[in-house]
């Protein structure tokens, strides 16, 4: 594995500069934020007036849609204008999809020019057809004479270009070959970026874009395995598309965004929400904070393991674990979704009118309940049950011994999981704890390092699986206060586990020490929770959540369940597909995404795309049970997966008809009524 120099450290991957303008992107210098324009682009004023508004908030790179050449042309006005009045450092960008003819125009006004290898001179519609190497051939010798003009003319301007590859939008060439994988994406990118090297011009950066973290996660570490083996050192620009709106979009960008930023991958980012584009830019910029608080030059590589971890960084497999029954109904373990803990106190535990004595007040209810037992007065005083289906976490002050907690563990019928940090020094107080927990069938949770695991091993293989989960501890020195990277802190400590043959499940812990670069604020915790537990997540690890930064039992259940869904390891309530507005979106993006998630997100585990035009459509829809696509002003075609199966609907009507589609097709339950206390 060379995608990343440390999986258990953030070592910044080398890139060389592409400048964009004035602004370099790349090499030494810092994340880019950037956005884009959501107006029509022959409206000069309106994209002027939205570009200011970017610059002022801190957007170093906008980014503008030309699908035609006529919208192409007016880019000549709006960077005349956007620099008239004070951003001529700032660079433009032509995003461009189906038209080379509009590329070339594009690339005459502004610095950099986006294309979608899916879509430039290719096409997408589907078709199955077998491909032999002479046909292959043909097709890309064909792509070399497409592209090679605007690789050129780029040169000779001194321009920069993207090769922006989307999930949702792969070439039938590239479908039939590869399929619908990172591998397709991959190869997809390569074939321009091939074409740019061949004429002696490397100033592009490459983009790996999907929907679906997990996806986009892949392909981007496949994308810069394959240019290791081939010496290149392309900058990256990152981004979840189609990501949507609110907590969620945040969640799902936090989560594809921060995973590979942490791995010390990409160069400039973009937060694609379906809300005005300013509002983009300081969820961009606290996740560049945070990465760079903790990325190390990759001169500074050695890694405080010797062996990569064991996970497939390229495919997605969930770690193996042994089976552990924590309350009735509720089980960790193999081909079980990630049971969700959230943290609260003896008073609250106590009260009969609190929600979490009365789960049916959450639809979505936390499983554990996590308590506070600094003394023995504290085990006194805890109920005598809680609500069935759940279990009690009591996180135990360490100087309560083994003798203190057997009273209360003997007489509790539901179960219980004691929470102990355990150092290398702590091998006796680990047997009697565990030798404890066994005696009353309940559970023990040994927060440690992956150093003092090590040192605990010969402990750990005598008491076995059967009753053990483990969690991290241990960020921040005592001495310095310095973060150690979380995410590889937990990699390290599931490697150790292997190392031991240890199949107990993780528990992926949010506190105060796992907060990166951070500030108080409800937007910097939710960013470091999507980062650390989603990236965890996506790669196959973690068994158990808790998100502890959030205070309110209420809010630390939802956004849980909600990192949870962004990462797909567990889903909750409905999902919604949302791109941002540009000059491309063909209805008000903002507004009919709220509209339908009123009338439908009552429906769990459906799947709904809601798209401005068909650019993405289709293929983002492909993992989407339903799809309302702008196909004319005023008209939306509705699919089912990646069919087309109504055209041209009037706006007006497209609502009532989507939902009648979700009833045809057997997945829609009426929401439950509404009960006023």
């Amino acid at each position: 594995m060379s995608y990343c120099a440390s999986r258990f450290r953030t070592v910044r991957r080398s890139t060389h500069e592409v400048k964009v303008g004035q602004v370099g992107v790349g090499g030494s210098n810092p994340v880019r934020v950037q956005s884009m324009t959501t107006s029509d682009t022959q409206d000069v004023a309106a994209t002027v007036k939205q570009s200011i508004a970017l610059a002022e908030v801190g957007c170093e790179i906008i980014r503008i849609t030309a699908p035609n050449v006529p919208a192409a042309k007016c880019l000549a006005d709006i960077r005349s204008q956007f620099s008239a009045a004070g951003f001529a450092h700032i660079p433009l960008v032509a995003d461009i999809h189906f038209l080379p003819s509009a590329a070339m125009e594009a690339v005459e006004h502004v610095e950099k020019v986006r294309v979608n290898p899916g879509n430039y001179a290719d096409k997408k519609k589907f078709a199955v057809k077998e491909y032999t190497d002479a046909d292959y051939d043909r097709e890309l010798q064909r792509l070399h004479e497409s592209f090679s003009p605007l690789v050129l003319r780029a040169k000779t301007l001194g321009r920069s270009l993207r090769i922006g590859t989307n999930h949702g939008s792969l070439s039938d060439r590239i479908m039939n070959r590869y399929g619908d994988t990172p591998l397709g994406m991959v190869e997809s990118a390569l074939e321009f970026l091939r074409i740019g090297e061949s004429h002696g011009f490397n100033q592009m950066i490459l983009s790996m874009k999907s929907s679906n973290p997990k996806v986009m996660i892949e392909a981007y570490r496949l994308l810069v395995e394959h240019m290791n083996r081939a010496g290149m050192r392309y900058p990256l620009h990152l981004g979840v598309t189609e990501a949507g709106d609110g907590e969620d979009g945040r969640i799902k960008s936090a989560i594809g965004i921060g995973s590979l930023l942490y791995d010390g991958l990409g160069d400039t980012i973009r937060v694609s929400l379906t809300e005005d584009s300013v509002y983009e830019i300081p969820v961009a910029q606290a996740l560049v904070k945070k990465a760079m608080s903790l990325w190390k030059p990759e001169t500074d590589a050695t890694a405080e393991h010797a062996q990569p971890d064991r996970v497939d960084p390229f495919h997605f497999t969930k770690r193996e674990t042994s089976t552990l029954t924590l309350a009735a109904g509720c089980v960790v373990g193999p081909e079980q979704p990630p049971r969700v803990i959230v943290r609260t106190t003896l008073t609250a535990l106590s009260s009969p009118e609190s929600e979490i004595a009365n789960p049916k007040l959450n639809d979505t209810p936390a499983e554990g309940l996590l308590v506070s037992i600094p003394s023995a007065a504290d085990l006194a005083a805890l109920p005598a049950t809680i609500p069935v289906g759940r279990f009690l976490v009591l996180e135990l002050a360490s100087a309560l011994s083994p003798a203190e907690v057997q009273s209360a563990l003997a007489a509790r019928r539901n179960s219980v999981v004691l929470l102990r940090t355990f150092t290398a020094e702590e091998a006796d107080p680990l047997r009697a704890f565990a030798q404890l927990v066994r005696t009353h069938g309940h559970h023990l949770a040994v927060a440690t390092t992956d150093d003092d695991l090590a040192l605990l091993a010969p402990v750990l293989r005598e008491l076995g699986d059967d009753r053990l989960l483990f969690t991290f501890s241990g960020f921040r020195s005592p001495v310095s206060g310095i973060l150690a990277h979380p995410t590889g802190r937990y990699r390290a400590l599931v490697d150790s586990l292997a190392t031991i043959g240890s199949r107990a499940p993780v528990w992926i812990r949010n506190t105060s020490d796992t907060t990166v670069a951070g500030d108080p604020s409800f937007l910097s915790r939710l960013l470091d929770a999507s980062i650390l537990t989603g990236s965890l997540l996506c790669d196959g690890l973690g068994d158990l959540v808790s998100i502890e930064t959030e205070a309110d039992f209420t809010r630390a259940t939802k956004l849980s369940y909600n990192v949870l869904q962004g990462a797909g390891a567990r889903i909750s309530k409905t999902e919604f597909v949302a791109c941002p507005s540009c000059g491309r979106t063909l209805f008000d993006l903002q507004t009919t995404t709220q509209r339908i998630r009123a009338q439908t997100g009552h429906l769990k585990g459906v799947k709904l795309a809601i798209m401005g035009c068909i650019v993405n459509g289709p293929g983002e829809m492909a993992d989407a049970d339903f799809g309302y696509v702008g196909g004319a002003p005023g008209k939306i075609n509705l699919y089912v997966g990646k069919t087309c199966v109504q055209y041209n609907i009037p706006q007006a009507e497209a609502d009532g008809r989507l939902i009648a589609l979700i009833k045809e097709h057997g997945k829609w339950v009426d929401p439950a009524p509404v009960t006023v206390p």
